[in-house]
């Protein structure tokens, strides 16, 4: 891209590695100089929290209102009970409008963290597409908005021709979300004046889709922008780590599980998850990932502290991080640690090694807790236990010990 904005917005998203294509990148630039705009991105309920897959467009949603524009985080109430193929191997499980409500409940109290909320002109605004989704009439749909779509169009599409060309189902349910997708966006316009759509970039078929269909329908000029598909230097997905998601909400994941994750990141990622994930300016963020040696580790530090902040507040940073000093450097357990609770009747012939490793979740399996305790990584209370046979007892467990699976990953059981 050569055109070098001068809205504030796209500045920052260029400079920061958010941007990966644009539709129009000097129309949507003199449309933001233009004042507040309203932007949204869609999340299906899929989950009642949200993980940091969906970090990247939260950002974004935080960066928009920043520069004196309109968050809008559109929620999948309708979309949600089709579930979107793109990126999916096989369909998505169908869940009850009760379960997605459920989940828009706890998604909220992410976008709450980091975006504001009330009156003002671009305070952000939390929609549900079934506001007007559950109201179609499938008749009058197919006649006034399928008739914008052609089946050749749509089965060129990268979700749809992923599956057709694995020779995987694609039921007809799913066929239809990119119209639905497309529907929200001109919606969006009608009700609201929205004049941006961003997302990741597996949804630039269905953005581009929102886009012509809008142009046509409602006569106006609205735009779309993607971010890169974000992996780890490593080759990896963000997202997730070995043992589960990483997820936005302390309810499913303690700050301080959350905050060791990014302690834990690879040298390489540094620089570019500082950019991508805290507020710190480019240049320090670009000073602290070209540190080496064990400095990088004080970036990492830095890294951890920030992004918690954000998430979960500057306290439970200040927390986490007093908790893995004590845990790493003085060998000492710590009540932020994540805690297994164990009711009483569940030790009266007590409890595996190995089954505690897998029930705190330092571990995803059996097979890998045998694995570690074999190496001797596992530890009780810093004693190294090298037999995966061994039995843990209620006289063992009454002052609440720590179990590890290695230097970094700590967890204490607790019975109740």
């Amino acid at each position: 891209m050569t055109y070098n904005p001068k809205s504030e917005f796209l500045q920052e998203m260029l400079s920061r590695g958010f941007l990966q294509d644009c539709t129009d990148m000097q129309g949507l630039d003199e449309k933001l100089l233009e004042g507040c705009m309203p932007a949204y991105i869609g999340f299906d309920a899929t989950a009642d929290s949200l993980h940091i897959g969906s970090l990247i467009q939260i950002m974004m949603l935080r960066w928009l209102q920043k520069t004196g524009h309109k968050p809008i985080p559109l929620m999948g109430g309708g979309t949600t009970k089709i579930g979107d193929p793109s990126g999916k191997d096989e369909s998505r499980q169908l869940i009850t409008t009760e379960i997605i409500n459920e989940n828009i409940n706890g998604i909220q109290k992410v976008f709450e963290k980091y975006l504001s909320f009330g009156d003002n002109s671009n305070d952000a605004k939390i929609i549900n597409n079934a506001e007007w989704l559950d109201k179609l009439n499938y008749i009058e749909f197919l006649r006034d908005i399928g008739k914008h779509f052609t089946i050749n169009r749509m089965i060129s599409m990268e979700s749809v021709k992923l599956r057709l060309d694995r020779e995987q189902p694609l039921t007809f349910l799913e066929f239809n979300y990119m119209l639905l997708q497309a529907y929200d966006f001109m919606e969006l316009n009608n009700r609201y004046d929205v004049s941006l759509q961003m997302g990741g970039s597996d949804q630039w078929g269905n953005i581009v889709n929102g886009i012509d269909l809008t142009r046509r329908l409602n006569k106006k000029s609205v735009f779309g922008l993607t971010t890169p598909l974000l992996t780890k230097a490593d080759g990896s997905k963000m997202g997730k780590s070995a043992n589960g998601a990483i997820w936005l909400n302390s309810e499913k994941l303690s700050p301080y599980e959350f905050w060791q994750f990014w302690r834990n990141t690879l040298d390489a990622d540094v620089g570019k998850f500082l950019k991508l994930f805290t507020e710190l300016p480019v240049s320090e963020c670009d000073r602290l990932g070209s540190l080496e040696g064990q400095n990088i580790n004080e970036a990492k530090i830095i890294l951890a502290n920030e992004v918690t902040k954000l998430c979960h507040g500057e306290e439970a940073a200040i927390s986490s991080e007093k908790t893995a000093h004590k845990v790493f450097t003085e060998d000492s357990s710590d009540e932020n640690l994540p805690t297994l609770e164990i009711l009483n009747t569940e030790i009266i012939d007590g409890i595996s090694f190995t089954q505690a490793l897998v029930r705190t979740g330092l571990v995803s399996s059996g097979k890998e807790a045998k694995r570690i305790i074999a190496g001797g990584g596992a530890r009780l209370n810093d004693q190294v236990i090298n037999d995966a046979g061994f039995m843990l007892y209620a006289a063992d467990l009454q002052k609440t010990p720590k179990i590890s699976a290695s230097k970094k990953k700590h967890a204490l059981i607790k019975v109740i």
